[in-house]
């Protein structure tokens, strides 16, 4: 009996030491969802950020007219930003509150009109949805990391610049990828119907074009290694690079992008005082305390951009 279950424990070993390895399974791009509402694109066409005097504005004035009386008997700026762009508009992880530097551009804008920099009503608006938000009076003023251009200009009025970014990559640490060269049949990650996803297209017309809704969802597509590339101001990048210390910047400027505060056309009077609210900070440091607060990680700055106007 004994002989028997040695003989058959050998036939149960060999039956096992010929069983065929199972086959590796690489994790593809499609393993994973993209992100909701991001996709694919075959082109975004686009002209470079500046080219015309769209960054002109309205001189400064105190605040006074109709639209200003309006938002006063509201008591309250409604303001449209983000709350995933990490270092401009973001959530607090531990007080849940939005912050960053376009959050306090907001709020010195409310102390202008309203003497209160807490009277503000933050909206959160996809960056497909934000031109419009401002077409249709659905929010006072966009403050979203916006690049001034004339395709926008001729829908949406501006204030002055108020930032300048570079548009640069963002690449996980030895990618290969040192610049738009490296970028043919590569997947780069870019905002819907932004300057940025009109630039990559430009500069390298043979990357695959993945285009999302908010930028955290770059990121995710990033680390989830559907994306090989991240491309839009090296503001924004460097707030996901905060985020994930595996990720780098690279790559030479693609495209000068200025900021400016959309507000709608037929709205001059919050426009000018918009601009008076830049002015002021401009003059009394308060423009270097926030960027000293949330920028640095870029590099010390001289002083903030010169203002303007076109009247």
């Amino acid at each position: 009996m004994r002989a028997l279950s040695v003989v058959a424990a050998a036939v149960l070993l060999a039956g096992c030491s010929s069983a065929p390895p199972l086959p590796d399974t690489p994790v593809s791009r499609t393993t994973l969802p993209l992100p909701a509402g991001a996709e694919f694109v075959d082109s975004a066409p686009g002209e470079a950020a500046e080219a015309c005097d769209a960054t002109a504005s309205l001189r400064p004035a105190a605040p006074e007219g109709p639209t200003i009386d309006a938002i006063r008997a509201r008591g309250r700026l409604v303001a449209g930003v983000d709350q995933s762009t990490n270092l401009f508009s973001f959530r607090d992880p531990r007080s849940g509150e939005l912050q960053g530097f376009d959050v306090d551009i907001a709020r010195e804008v409310a102390r202008e009109v309203l003497g209160d920099p807490n009277k503000v009503d933050f909206r959160l608006i996809a960056e497909p949805d934000r031109i419009t938000a401002v077409e249709r009076g659905e929010i006072d003023i966009l403050v979203k990391a916006t690049t001034i251009t004339c395709p926008r200009a001729e829908r949406i009025a501006f204030s002055s610049v108020y930032f300048t970014a570079q548009q640069r990559l963002l690449v996980p640490q030895g990618s290969g990828v040192d610049g738009p060269d490296d970028l043919a049949s590569r997947v780069v990650c870019s905002g819907l119907d932004t300057t940025s996803m009109a630039t990559v297209a430009r500069v390298a017309p043979e990357a695959k074009l993945l285009g999302v809704q908010n930028w955290d969802d770059c990121l995710v597509a990033l680390q989830q290694g559907q994306a090989d590339a991240v491309s839009t101001d090296d503001s924004i990048l460097a707030g996901m690079a905060a985020q994930d210390p595996n990720l780098e910047i690279v790559g030479p400027s693609l495209e000068a992008e200025p900021y400016g505060v959309g507000v709608n056309k037929s709205q001059e009077d919050l426009v000018r005082a918009v601009n008076a609210s830049l002015e002021r900070i401009r003059a009394d440091g308060t423009w270097m305390r926030f960027y000293n607060r949330w920028l640095s990680v870029l590099g010390p700055l001289a002083a903030p951009p010169a203002a303007k106007y076109r009247d």
